[in-house]
């Protein structure tokens, strides 16, 4: 049996993307060069996936309607892929953050309600792990990011409408290559892209 394709895309720009602000859990549209990603990013997807699943936040919604309608394929919404909780921080750019919190992005530190990699990666895995046929899932990049590095491919930040393939070996998840649905024909990114 051939393993489960599961392929992880971030959503497309949002308007607090362009502001540089932290976005957590906060709901901010997508803005009018992320729904063009989203529109693009049709005619560069791989082809098999059978359905697309979402977050329910709508940045990540928006973009998955537009994925799933433009691909003929069924939508299913699962608040448990939706980005991290940033507690204080969302809504506030990196500057505004090291003024109110001086030292803290610069070490790692984050403030106490932050949602902690385990968790996040708890709930995310508990929703990818039933998930059967191929399927596209529309996320956040902090997800794919602690997804990366739990499966040890920490690659760095990930881009708007750029996505990461897992296959499914057995019970095990295993990361494969990362692809840029907004560049030049879905090409594959390289590592720390």
């Amino acid at each position: 049996m051939a393993p489960v394709i599961l392929f992880l895309v971030r959503h497309g720009e949002s308007t607090w993307n362009v502001e540089k602000r932290w976005q957590g859990q906060a709901d901010p549209p997508l803005s009018e060069l992320g729904v063009a990603q989203a529109r693009s990013a049709v005619l560069r997807m791989p082809t098999g996936f059978e359905q697309v699943v979402t977050s329910d936040l709508a940045r990540a919604r928006n973009t998955a309607e537009l994925l799933a309608a433009g691909l003929g394929l069924p939508l299913v919404v699962d608040e448990r892929v939706r980005e991290r909780y940033a507690g204080p921080w969302e809504g506030l750019t990196r500057d505004e953050i090291e003024t109110r919190w001086p030292g803290m992005l610069a070490d790692g530190r984050r403030p106490d309600d932050y949602e902690a990699d385990e968790p996040l990666l708890e709930r995310v895995l508990a929703a990818l792990d039933p998930i059967e046929p191929p399927t596209i899932v529309v996320t956040h990049g902090g997800v794919i990011r602690v997804i990366e590095r739990h499966l040890g491919a920490p690659l760095g930040r990930i881009p708007n409408l750029s996505a990461l393939m897992l296959t499914r070996e057995g019970t095990d998840l295993v990361a494969g290559q990362r692809f840029d649905l907004c560049g030049d024909g879905g090409v594959a990114l390289e590592a720390g892209g």
